[in-house]
């Protein structure tokens, strides 16, 4: 597994509990973050051209520092040679008109203005736009729509009715076919599904565009749902006169038999998920328990393909359901107390009265400390000269305020329970592979300049953020703050969240080729009491300390792993056995030089950086022979380089699995040559 090393030398916590820095420490981190400092010059500019300096105007809401630092880093990821203040800046600004809806149609424009004054509900999950379906080409049968009717009219010589559609955030509209079983609701005169009013819908197919044939059409759909509104004269007079006569308890078996029909009202209380053995194999079931205004339950049941449509409900909205079908219980091979069930039938008719989250008002300032943010939030003393400004942002029923649009850096310190959509920006201080044979969970501390705490990652299969150290800076979004049944705060990370994202900056080719996001050192001013990567223009010195090693490494997560037998390896880092998804990488380490200071840093680096370093890849390299191995190191004499430098030690100690050399303080993440 390994090749023989070649060296010369002339030279011999509790699991969640949130830690807080010293003022020392805050101290030795006053200088800020170049990354970060631009990320609030980049927000400040937006801000600017909205004509609102500090993002009090309701126009700038959804400009949160969370999705200014997400938007520099997607642009840093996809111009990997290098980025400048001008792209950076001209990325966020179209990014940002695109979601102001810029360039939309003025009809549907005046529409959706209109009617989002009084929108204030929370995108269903698996929410997409018709942006995204117009730029991707592609929409998934799960997806959502949350749409608005903007005009609404029948193919000229056939009786196709179709509906054009926009949403809140799209400059886009597309056509939708409309199913048969709406047309009744379609009537272009007295038809509930008319301009103006807003649905939901699912299990769409996307008729896309070929040459000649002009746009992309959204195929037919049996799960549409229809939205109302209580406040509405129109709908409110609907739901009286036509949903408020039936309840749960008038309903009969026997006048369903003769011919009758409900219409019922209900308040959705619990949504489950079940797979149950059919006739013909597995079959998905949703079971969705519905309370009436008498406080009777029953369960509304969908089967097989219909299960997309639970997509579009929510705990806590009020569904209205015209002609579902009743089933027995015994027919259905279902137990239930009440006897008998509802399911979605050929005739069945969804209205939707969305839940409406309630508002919180959090107390941020406007000119929030440069290393700690806001202050602990909904705490302040009135007495003090400090500027500040009410943030309206969304709690939903169980109490969990979201956090995604929030204005300013969230800080470990200002972490709560009942928080969602937090991110995180600091530098990683352990991780660990947790012992679970259900998930697959890392537990990762993370440090800012106001303290550490550990979060719990979990993954759907497999760790998949490539590899990860000490001393790395990451941003996180899409965490969750909880009590855990021990009532001590837990933030958890889930893969595939709403809005979850891990970036790791201190890996980044754009790092180091973007003299706006780091402060260019020389090697005498580094500091191991600095967090972020620091980038060097250096020399490498192979004479003074050089040692390469050909290993070979977890292809998922970066990490050497170690022999057990003749097949199988084990990550030193995931702790998973495996015979394959190995690769052969260096573990090099070399020493840096500073000609002009005299200044030299023991160094180490493995994967790419490695390779960059070298300029030879480990199987070319493992393939020399072995006296030009030895020899190699003369090539690199006064070769010069820019290099990203974090310190990968933790107290002045290293953590067992994450550093294969515990001498070695300083770790080389990113490297190009100088010409």
């Amino acid at each position: 597994m390994e090749r023989s090393d070649h060296g010369s030398n002339t030279e011999g916590d509790s699991v969640m509990d949130v830690d807080h820095c010293s003022e020392d420490q805050e101290k030795e981190e006053e200088e800020e973050d170049p990354f970060l400092k631009f990320a609030d010059y980049a927000r400040s500019e937006l801000l600017s051209l909205e004509g609102d300096p500090n993002g009090d105007d309701e126009g700038s809401a959804g400009l949160g520092w969370s999705w200014i630092v997400s938007r520099i880093l997607k642009t840093c990821i996809a111009y990997s040679s290098g980025v400048t203040p001008a792209i950076l800046l001209s990325e966020l600004s179209q990014a940002w008109s695109e979601q102001r809806r810029v360039g939309a149609p003025k009809k549907r424009l005046e529409l959706t203005d209109h009617l989002k004054k009084n929108h204030r509900r929370t995108k269903p999950p698996n929410t997409v736009t018709i942006d995204s379906i117009y730029e991707k080409n592609f929409l998934s049968l799960n997806s959502v729509l949350e749409a608005v009717i903007v005009d609404a009219f029948v193919l000229p010589g056939t009786n196709i009715h179709m509906l054009t559609l926009g949403d809140y955030w799209s400059s886009n509209v597309i056509d939708l076919y409309l199913h048969r079983r709406f047309y009744d609701l379609a009537g272009l005169q007295n038809g509930i599904l008319k301009r103006g009013r807003e649905i939901f819908l699912t299990g769409c197919y996307l008729r896309t565009a070929t040459v000649g044939t002009g746009h992309p059409r959204l195929l037919p759909t049996e799960y549409l749902v229809i939205l109302l509104d209580e406040n509405q004269d129109d709908d409110a007079m609907l739901l009286g006169a036509h949903f408020c006569s039936d309840s749960f308890s008038s309903i009969s078996l026997d006048a369903v038999n003769g011919g009758v029909s409900y219409s019922l009202y209900a308040r959705i209380e619990n949504i489950e998920s079940a797979e149950i053995q059919g006739r013909f194999g597995i079959l998905k079931r949703k079971q969705i328990t519905l309370v009436d205004g008498d406080g009777v339950k029953l369960k509304f049941f969908l089967w097989g393909e219909q299960t997309l449509l639970a997509n579009l409900f929510r705990v806590g909205s009020m569904l209205a359901l015209d002609k579902p079908y009743v089933a027995s219980s015994v027919d259905c091979d279902i137990e239930t107390s009440e006897g008998l069930c509802l399911e979605y039938g050929s005739e069945t008719q969804l209205y939707l009265v969305p839940y409406i989250q309630h508002e919180e008002q959090v107390c941020v300032t406007l000119t929030p400390n440069r290393r700690h943010g806001s202050r602990p939030l909904g705490s302040y003393n009135p007495s003090q000269d400090l500027k500040f400004s009410q943030v309206s942002l969304p709690r939903d029923s169980q109490g969990t305020i979201d956090f995604s649009n929030y204005p300013f850096r969230s800080f470990v310190v200002d972490l709560r329970n009942k928080m969602t959509g937090i991110s995180l920006y600091g530098v990683v201080t352990d991780i660990i592979k947790e012992d679970n044979d259900q998930e697959t969970v890392f537990s990762l501390r993370i440090a800012d300049t106001s303290g550490e705490i550990w979060t719990k990652l979990h993954f759907t299969r497999f760790w998949s953020l490539g590899r990860v150290s000490l001393g790395h800076t990451v941003f996180i979004s899409g965490l969750t703050c909880t009590m855990s049944k021990q009532k001590r705060l837990e933030v958890l990370w889930f893969e595939n969240g709403i809005g979850a994202s891990f970036i790791n900056l201190s890996c980044l080719p754009a790092l180091i080729n973007s003299s706006c996001l780091h402060k260019l050192s020389q090697l005498s001013d580094i500091s191991d009491q600095i967090n972020y990567a620091q980038v060097c223009r250096v020399w490498l010195d192979p004479s003074e300390y050089y040692y390469v090693n050909t290993r070979f490494s977890h292809s998922l997560c970066g990490h050497f792993v170690n022999k057990m037998s003749d097949r199988l390896v084990e990550c030193s880092f995931c702790r998973t056995i495996s015979d394959a998804s190995v690769v052969r990488t260096f573990h090099l380490k070399i020493t840096l030089a500073d000609k002009g200071t005299s200044t030299k840093v023991l160094a180490w680096c493995t994967g790419q950086t490695a390779m960059d370093l070298l300029q030879i890849s480990p199987d070319e390299f493992y393939e020399l022979p072995e006296e030009e191995q030895v020899m190699y190191p003369s090539s690199l004499e006064n070769e010069r380089f820019m290099v990203a430098l974090v310190n990968c030690t933790r107290d002045g100690c290293m953590i067992d699995g994450l550093s294969p050399d515990n001498s070695i303080s300083w770790e080389i993440t990113r490297a190009y040559k100088c010409e």
